[in-house]
């Protein structure tokens, strides 16, 4: 019963200075809506980003201009250029004496160049690449057609083009037999491709699609490719496709002057380092708690001088230490609690208007809300009422009666 008792005073002691009390648990509710956005939105981010690696289908490899160690990035992410990889290289690929399993490549440059229709003109990255590039890529044409194999190697000024710019161009008319120019250049427009959405890698809505010899011959001046994509018949046997692609590759070179990756170990690395920064940036909130911790701990020892009469006068009257010391631990857990809770629901509709708002976008986020961030919220919470109440609890019920009742 004197238990029961011990906990009416903690509540009511906590309705008595209202104001005072959210104060108090304004950092706890910070620190907790902190932790819990960024781990919700850390892991919606992580899911997004892997699924968009993913929807290229695990049956790719990537092949790239300059050597790199395995978990390092490749030499062209360092803005080094590479002029070793030839398409010639993805033809010796096909050969199903050198590459067991291939199925196809598709080899790719890319460039910025002025778009121009009548009186529109707009600024562009145009990609150069085979005619491989709709099966390797999985792309989907809305109207017209992709250039065939013949075409790109006679040179054939063809362009396709993403959804969104053919409609920025063209507005409502069909760009189908059109002719554009491209660095002065023309060029007649065969096809536009079915929109995909946004996509944090490449906007393939916003494409311009040209065949690789004309590209590298006209605009370009080159003669080597940035890059392979290779597609394996199945994916069982990737790994035995990288090494027979390393070796093919080393004896057409005479040096390993080359990265090849695929889309697994590409997986793996983006869930490395989100997992990282998410870890860093919880770290980071945890320190807002850290300090709402700290606040609880001085206002309760303000309340605990405040109440030295009283304590002093419940002692007088049987009161235990011990029940003084649940009193004000009490007094603690609840607002900890409490503000964990706002935090923890703030912090979850935020998460949810963020996933509305990214979606809204165009990209394809999903709102998570994992049973771990309940959990952490619901540790967190504990640990901060006893950690940061045990201290002004254990002082209140130190006081000495005499000296507490004799306190002005």
């Amino acid at each position: 019963m004197l238990r029961l008792k011990t906990v009416g005073v903690a509540a009511r002691n906590l309705l008595a200075q209202k104001r005072r009390s959210f104060l108090t648990m304004l950092g706890i509710i910070i620190g907790v809506f902190s932790v819990v956005v960024v781990m919700s939105v850390g892991a919606g981010a992580q899911s997004l980003i892997v699924d968009q690696i993913a929807q290229r289908g695990t049956d790719q490899i990537a092949i790239l201009a300059g050597a790199s160690d395995d978990k390092g990035p490749p030499a062209q992410a360092l803005g080094i250029i590479i002029t070793t990889l030839t398409r010639e290289d993805g033809e010796a690929l096909l050969n199903p004496k050198n590459v067991t399993h291939m199925k196809d490549v598709a080899g790719y440059v890319s460039g910025s160049e002025p778009l121009s229709w009548k009186s529109e003109d707009k600024q562009v990255t145009f990609t150069g690449t085979m005619a491989s590039y709709k099966d390797v890529e999985r792309a989907e044409l809305a109207s017209g057609r992709f250039f065939t194999h013949e075409e790109e190697l006679v040179g054939e000024r063809l362009m396709v083009l993403g959804s969104e710019i053919a409609a920025e161009i063209f507005g409502n008319q069909n760009p189908i037999g059109e002719k554009v120019r491209l660095k002065r250049l023309s060029f007649r427009v065969i096809g536009v491709m079915e929109p995909k959405g946004s996509n944090p890698f490449e906007d393939v809505d916003n494409a311009v699609i040209i065949p690789l010899e004309v590209a590298q011959k006209n605009l370009l001046g080159i003669n080597y490719v940035s890059f392979l994509r290779v597609q394996v018949t199945d994916e069982l046997y990737i790994d035995q496709t990288i090494e027979e692609v390393k070796a093919t590759l080393i004896e057409r070179h005479g040096d390993e002057d080359f990265s090849v990756r695929n889309i697994s170990d590409a997986i793996s690395i983006v869930k490395n380092i989100t997992d990282a920064m998410k870890f860093f940036l919880i770290a980071i909130a945890g320190i807002a708690l850290f300090v709402g911790g700290v606040g609880v701990m001085n206002i309760m020892l303000i309340a605990v001088k405040e109440k030295t009469r009283e304590i002093g006068l419940r002692k007088a009257v049987g009161a235990k230490s011990s029940d003084i010391l649940l009193q004000f631990l009490i007094e603690t857990i609840v607002m900890t609690v409490i503000g964990s809770a706002i935090g923890f629901i703030l912090g979850a509709l935020t998460s949810f208007g963020i996933s509305i708002g990214v979606q809204q976008m165009g990209y394809a986020y999903t709102f998570e809300l994992s049973l771990m961030t309940v959990v952490v919220a619901a540790i967190i919470a504990v640990l901060i009422g006893l950690v940061f109440g045990v201290y002004p609890a254990r002082h209140a019920s130190r006081l000495d009666p005499i000296n507490a009742l004799r306190y002005e």
